[in-house]
């Protein structure tokens, strides 16, 4: 095993990730900015190292300092947990060709599941569902419109580079297509060096299901099931769990096979998850894949037992999987919600000094968080500053648990999304599994928050 980590990341994740590494004997090195001087990361690690000012690009995205970091404290590997780097295929090349283990899968498969045109010709392939539009790239306007008027509005155009919500435009009719293609084109080329663009049949109100993939480096790979990811805002996930309230046995093998089908196509190694838009009827289309660990993987951890970022760690160290698609079974259900420092309704970001920190605790209620009183929120990055994940043996005593969690949690000092919660969790349509990925904004319009 290795004798030393280092963590690319900050926060909660790093905190995750250096826990896990204490629990399997591991020394632990945490980068830090500036601005994080304090962060419960850059505390906890065995030994912590400043990598730049508190700009990311400075810092959390400076290649050269984080691998100047691990050859400073003789790291042996290094998990750049979410966001950052965490799909930066050239960077993972860079840690393995330095001597260095990724704990993660090959850049070539990141590459591949990071360009959307080349997935879904993987995907095609590998016989995965995919939404009805363009073969691949489109060229330009006059290849556009024979698409569009082959698949019929409303469409979505999306730039192969893009991701997390980025990149991507909803044209209704054909009088506005011209112009949205032309600005999807240039805001793609500015704001990700590329300016290819797929276009795809719009789903008015699918939900969006993603299933969680392990594999390792001996052949071996696995699906964990799925999560219900569609309490979404601005294409931001605020609540998860596990497994979908939504669909039954069927389709729940269904999409779980697919999944598995997409993972094998790049023959994945690591914690990965494959994405999914789903109608009304359960047709399922492929979206695309995350290769990397998720913010939500803890709902995932608690159902199936299996701790995913040990297993991102075991995997990386040549280890094989200690248990097979059949060994894995659901048990009971898991809500996650995101804890973020800004306004309820406004979401406007809340930073500052929290004055006073209580988490809530009791029966199988679990708060990933870096928060201590005391602790001051730079306004440098994401919002998130926790989250609270519950389980019980079903939905309803999850969503009990959970609104008695969130009742107990106290963050002074700053503004935080916990009466979101608090009302999400009693809304009717939540509570009954009846939403898609509109439901959010549009309850939120109806209260004229």
């Amino acid at each position: 095993m290795f004798h030393k980590i280092l963590i690319a990341n900050r926060g909660e994740i790093a905190v995750r990730i250096i826990r896990a590494c204490k629990e399997l004997g591991i020394r632990s090195v945490a980068v830090y900015s500036e601005a994080d001087r304090d962060c419960m990361h850059a505390r906890l690690a065995d030994e912590s190292v400043c990598i730049g000012p508190a700009s990311s690009s400075l810092s959390y995205l400076n290649i050269a300092a984080i691998m100047a970091a691990a050859e400073l404290t003789d790291a042996q590997a290094i998990h750049p947990g979410f966001g950052f780097l965490a799909e930066n295929a050239e960077f993972a090349e860079i840690v393995n060709e330095s001597g260095l283990v990724w704990i993660g899968p090959t850049p070539e498969s990141m590459r591949i599941m990071g360009d959307k045109v080349t997935a879904k010709k993987k995907m095609e392939i590998a016989g995965v569902p995919l939404v009805p539009g363009s073969d691949g790239a489109v060229k330009d306007i006059e290849e556009a419109r024979a698409i569009a008027k082959k698949s019929g509005f409303p469409l979505i155009i999306k730039a192969s580079a893009g991701g997390g919500g980025r990149g991507m435009k909803v044209v209704h009719s054909e009088a506005s297509f011209s112009n949205a293609f032309s600005m999807c084109k240039a805001e793609a080329g500015a704001a990700f060096g590329d300016d290819t663009v797929f276009i795809e049949k719009f789903l008015v109100e699918p939900r969006h299901i993603e299933v969680q993939v392990l594999g390792d480096t001996h052949g071996n790979i696995v699906h964990l099931y799925e999560r219900e990811c569609s309490m979404q805002r601005n294409n931001q996930k605020v609540l998860e769990e596990a497994p979908s309230p939504s669909i039954d046995a069927e389709t729940r093998e269904k999409i779980c096979a697919a999944g598995l089908a997409a993972a094998k196509a790049v023959d994945y190694v690591g914690a990965g998850t494959i994405e999914f838009l789903m109608n009304a009827d359960n047709s399922f289309y492929f979206m695309e894949m995350n290769t990397r660990i998720q913010v939500e993987h803890p709902v995932t951890e608690w159902i199936t037992g299996v701790d995913l970022i040990e297993w991102q760690i075991r995997v990386a160290n040549g280890e094989k999987l200690a248990f097979k698609q059949e060994d894995l079974k659901i048990k009971g259900h898991a809500i996650e919600c995101r804890i973020n420092a800004e306004h309820p309704f406004k979401f406007t970001p809340s930073p500052g000094t929290v004055e006073l920190y209580h988490a809530p605790g009791g029966r199988s209620v679990r708060v990933d968080s870096h928060l201590y009183t005391g602790y001051k929120i730079p306004p440098h990055y994401d919002s998130m500053i926790g989250k609270i994940i519950t389980h019980a043996r079903d939905r309803e005593k999850c969503i009990r648990r959970m609104q008695r969690a969130i009742d107990e949690l106290v963050v002074l000092g700053v503004t935080t999304n916990q009466e979101l919660h608090q009302r999400l969790l009693a809304n009717p349509g939540f509570q009954k599994g009846e939403f898609n990925i509109h439901f959010l904004e549009k309850w939120l319009k109806q209260m004229s928050l």
